[in-house]
Formats: C-alpha cells, sequence, structure tokens
C-alpha cells in the first residue's frame, strides 16, 4: 500500500432525535447516534469496518478525492427580489 494514513470526509445531519453519519467515498458507510460525538465515534467504526471488509475482499481502499465547498445563497435576493 502506497499510503498508510487515510482521510475521509464525513457528513453528519441531525435527522429527527439522532444524527446520521454517512461517508460519501464509502457507498454504504452510514451509522447515527444520539449526539454528535456518538455518531462520530460511531463512524470511526463503521470507517474501520468498511476497510476491513474491502482488506478482506483483496478490493483497493478508495482515494477521498473530492473537493469540499460551501456555497451560501442569499434568499432575499432569490425569493423576494
Amino acid at each position: 500500500m502506497k499510503n498508510q494514513i487515510l482521510t475521509f470526509r464525513t457528513i453528519i445531519k441531525k435527522d429527527g432525535r439522532f444524527y446520521h453519519g454517512s461517508v460519501p467515498t464509502l457507498p454504504g458507510c452510514h451509522t447515527q447516534g444520539k449526539t454528535i460525538e456518538e455518531t462520530r465515534k460511531n463512524l470511526r467504526q463503521a470507517i474501520t469496518g468498511c476497510l476491513e471488509t474491502l482488506q478482506k475482499h483483496n478490493q483497493a481502499f478508495p482515494d477521498d478525492t473530492g473537493i469540499e465547498s460551501v456555497e451560501t445563497f442569499d434568499l432575499r435576493k432569490i425569493c423576494y427580489a
């Protein structure tokens, strides 16, 4: 393996009473928790499980090459113009 350190973007969203966590680079890697911190902990476990499964099946670990950006829109200019 060329790189011993992998970094993955994670997304955590409020989902009713709980928080939902996912990893865009690892399809199917989802979890939940009662708090953001619990969800982050659960995500680390889920990522570990996904990586162990990939290794077990001799599949390559994906590189997270996505670009993250945040776009802000002024709704006053869009909806109330």
